[in-house]
């Protein structure tokens, strides 16, 4: 008997400031707003296509993966951390060399945002992903120490536009029960 599908938000980034490499907080810098407080098992972080993520070197990425969300703070806006964390920022694979159905889903069909309707492909490539991640550590903030397995990035500066926001307040507006793919 197999094990229940853990609910997955995927979703496209434009830079690398949420979550925080070395914490492990999603929402630090309110990335997602209420797409933060939707229910879910893991999240994994893409990085998008635009002029941003190219510049911070994420575009087209596999750039993070959390599992086992614990939400803390406001219910709508919480703070996430995981009980497993891996970052891999401008280090990660290309996404359509690990997941080549899910990366034309994201890139060529230009969905933002995923959170149920997978197909039974990318459904296999979203488990090979959280296979990938589940022997990581914790968030550091659920241990109170730096995560360990994080690569280091430059000293650029951050942005403060968050993961394509228009897409949080897209997202927002919608019931989060329904939510299943947000197109460009």
């Amino acid at each position: 008997m197999r094990e229940r599908q853990m609910r997955t938000l995927i979703y496209k980034r434009t830079h690398e400031s949420d979550p925080n490499p070395q914490t492990g907080v999603f929402g630090n810098n309110e990335c997602l707003g209420q797409v933060r407080g939707w229910s879910f098992d893991a999240v994994i972080g893409v990085g998008g296509i635009g002029r941003e993520p190219q510049r911070h070197g994420i575009a087209r990425k596999l750039t993070w993966v959390g599992i086992g969300p614990h939400k803390t703070g406001d219910s709508q806006r919480p703070k996430v951390t995981f009980d497993h964390f891996r970052y891999y920022g401008k280090m990660g694979s290309l996404l359509e060399e690990v997941a080549p159905d899910l990366a034309r889903r994201m890139y060529d069909k230009k969905a933002k945002m995923l959170i149920d309707s997978l197909s039974p492909a990318e459904r296999l490539e979203v488990e090979k992903i959280l296979d990938r991640a589940r022997d990581a550590p914790p968030s550091g903030q659920r241990e109170s120490t730096p995560q360990p397995n994080v690569e280091k990035t430059s000293g650029e500066r951050q942005s403060n536009s968050c993961c394509g926001s228009s897409v949080a307040r897209k997202a927002e507006q919608q019931n989060p029960a329904d939510a299943k793919e947000r197109r460009g």
